[in-house]
């Protein structure tokens, strides 16, 4: 009999053939976004839940799921949207799916600091109107090349930003939990604290983790640290940014401008934001290419599959 999978947002059509193939699975045809009481009552009885980053699984959301899921598989490289200790301790079992995603996000955040330093939200605005005139100081922006990028976490997706980043010529800095090896520094510059990286920085790329350690990370004190006129980039995680200070940066030109493509409570926004020009927004798209969401539906499915026939998944964080 076909394991019982319960699966929380629309796939990709070939990927939802696969899932079916291989489960009995109940796909969500609308792409309803489900409250976790929805979760809860619609995985009763299930064996395995395919999630999305859109679930909020939180402890007490897992203390109230069936007995009978033993596995979580969810199509992100994150996981911050899953309290990984309780499901632990419920003996559930979490995935994720990292390295398809690494690419796509790094494009985008290559777009973000190009979209905010180049003033390309204004620029569109001013373009609109049909009514703009060229001058030597007609939107000035700030340019990338042979600049100091500052990454926010060298994982796998900030290694593939430093790699795009020294096609303008930047000088890679980085901050993270520890210093890479040589080959994978790949002559990047190792900040021990942020307080060095962020002073050094000229742009600032968000790369690292949703964690209760990194919520709040980029607040008002570390938002100090930085040079006049930064520009920061973000296709990480909303909740690593503290909004008011960064809107205070923004208007008082700590920052001089902000790309972002993720946020606290997505879909909506912080207000304050939708008043600046000085900001580039794109509405979580990081992954959004037809392979990497293939690739990552994909993954998730393996790791169900992997699990399901006794075997260890490939991508089991907890």
């Amino acid at each position: 009999m076909k394991k019982k999978i319960f699966v929380t947002r629309r796939l990709l059509k070939e990927n939802e053939e696969k899932l079916k193939s291989l489960f009995d699975a109940n796909l969500n045809k609308d792409d309803k976004i489900y409250t976790p009481q929805e979760i809860i009552s619609g995985s009763k009885n299930y064996d395995g839940i395919l999630s999305s980053v859109t679930d909020p699984i939180n402890s007490e959301t897992i203390s109230k799921l069936s007995s009978s899921i033993k596995i979580i598989a969810n199509g992100a490289v994150g996981f911050g949207n899953i309290d990984i200790q309780a499901a632990k301790k419920k003996g559930i079992t979490v995935t994720n799916t990292p390295d398809v995603l690494t690419d796509a996000t790094a494009d985008i955040q290559i777009l973000l600091l190009l979209g905010a330093s180049r003033r390309a939200y204004e620029g569109r605005i001013a373009a609109e109107t049909q009514n703009w005139k060229w001058s030597f100081d007609f939107l000035l922006g700030k340019q990338m090349s042979n600049k100091r990028l500052g990454i926010l976490g060298m994982g796998r997706i900030g290694r593939a930003v430093a790699k795009r980043a020294k096609a303008f010529g930047m000088e890679i800095h980085y901050h993270n939990r520890s210093k890479l090896s040589s080959d994978l520094e790949d002559g990047a510059i190792y900040h021990k604290d942020l307080k060095s990286l962020f002073e050094k920085s000229e742009f600032l790329s968000i790369n690292c983790p949703a964690t209760p350690k990194t919520k709040n990370l980029i607040n008002k004190e570390t938002l100090s640290y930085l040079k006049e006129n930064t520009v920061i980039g973000n296709a990480a995680r909303g909740d690593i940014v503290n909004d008011d200070a960064m809107v205070e940066a923004l208007k008082n030109g700590k920052v001089f401008a902000y790309g972002l493509d993720v946020y606290n409570g997505e879909p909506k926004i912080h207000p304050e934001y939708l008043k600046l020009k000085n900001i580039f927004l794109l509405p979580h798209l990081g992954s959004a290419t037809k392979r990497t969401r293939w690739d990552m539906a994909y993954r998730a499915t393996k790791n169900l599959e992997d699990f399901f026939s006794g075997n260890k998944p490939q991508d089991q964080v907890n």
